[in-house]
């Protein structure tokens, strides 16, 4: 049930393969002093976590300053849009997740992934499921359980109708045949207070947008989509453990408006491969659960276009568009 992920993976060993080879950065060639980064989720939310954090040190890298933006509105149609009508000289760009694919798959948004350039990717991201620290639930099996048992006990919170999150929920009840409500936010942040209100029994999301929970022991991990337990939580049981085969992983990259020089692209690759190296770095994201995989601009623009034609098969296949 990792149809993508598999794909990933082998430009994951690629882009490890690389990080270390880096040549010296172009920070000095770079165009401009400031650039923006925009995403598609609220501050606070998976992707604006990983950009404010990244950013923190990619501009010793590039040669440049960062304001990060939250272009809000479409599940990321808004901030394609924006993306896609700005100049391709190297001072915009997007961070992208399966999301925008999603979208522009779902909504038949005025400007699609296909208007826009896979920059590289940077990191594959967990899945996990978690709930309110109070919950009964400790594992996925007892909330499988308890939703076979009474299908409306027990509603599921997930993010935006495009989001990875909100497919994973649709092969989880694929696999297990659960019928329980699934509800869905505007993004991770808004997912979260659901689950610490009631309004959600649980939620899937990505670690970095729990840690402050996690660390005040507001909420609790029950089970990851991974392949093996995570490094940092052994105790949480994987879904595979359970019985579920399901393993996930966001991926998480940059992408920039169609037409970006080659220049752009090479310094964007050098100063990504070298930032994944940088010490201080590299503690906040081991500490994340963040996999570095990085993927040069063609291989990420090739990725893409794959998992695209992935997703279409699945919402066909599962009567969500003809």
């Amino acid at each position: 049930m990792n149809s993508y992920l598999c794909k990933l993976t082998g430009g994951v060993a690629l882009g490890l393969m690389t990080v270390g080879a880096a040549a010296p950065a172009l920070a000095q060639d770079y165009p401009h002093d400031t650039v923006t980064l925009i995403t598609h989720s609220r501050a606070g939310g998976g992707t604006d976590v990983f950009l404010r954090e990244m950013t923190k040190y990619l501009g010793e890298y590039l040669g440049a300053d960062f304001v990060v933006e939250n272009v809000r509105g479409g599940s990321g149609a808004k901030a394609m849009a924006e993306l896609a009508q700005s100049p391709a000289d190297g001072s915009k760009f997007y961070g992208t997740t399966p999301t925008f694919i999603n979208t522009s798959l779902l909504s038949n948004p005025e400007y699609t992934y296909e208007d826009l350039a896979g920059v590289a990717n940077v990191f594959l991201d967990p899945q996990v499921v978690y709930v309110r620290a109070e919950s009964p639930y400790e594992n996925l099996t007892q909330v499988v359980e308890a939703a076979t048992a009474d299908p409306g006990s027990v509603v599921f919170g997930v993010t935006t109708p495009g989001s990875l999150d909100r497919q994973v929920m649709e092969k989880f009840k694929a696999l297990t045949g659960v019928t329980s409500p699934v509800i869905t936010h505007d993004g991770g942040g808004e997912l979260l207070i659901s689950v610490l209100n009631g309004t959600a029994a649980l939620g899937i999301g990505e670690i970095q947008e729990l840690d402050a929970q996690l660390e005040a022991g507001e909420v609790r991990l029950i089970t990851t989509y991974t392949a093996e337990r995570l490094e940092g939580f052994p105790d949480v049981p994987t879904a595979q453990e359970q019985g579920i085969d399901l393993v996930v992983n966001k991926f998480r990259g940059i992408a920039g408006p169609a037409g970006l020089p080659d220049e752009i692209f090479e310094a964007w690759e050098t100063a990504l491969q070298e930032v994944l190296e940088d010490e201080a770095f590299k503690e906040w994201y081991s500490a994340q659960a963040l996999v570095p995989a990085f993927m040069p601009h063609e291989e990420y623009d090739a990725f893409l276009e794959d998992f695209a034609a992935d997703q279409q098969a699945f919402f066909v296949e599962y009567g969500i568009i003809e």
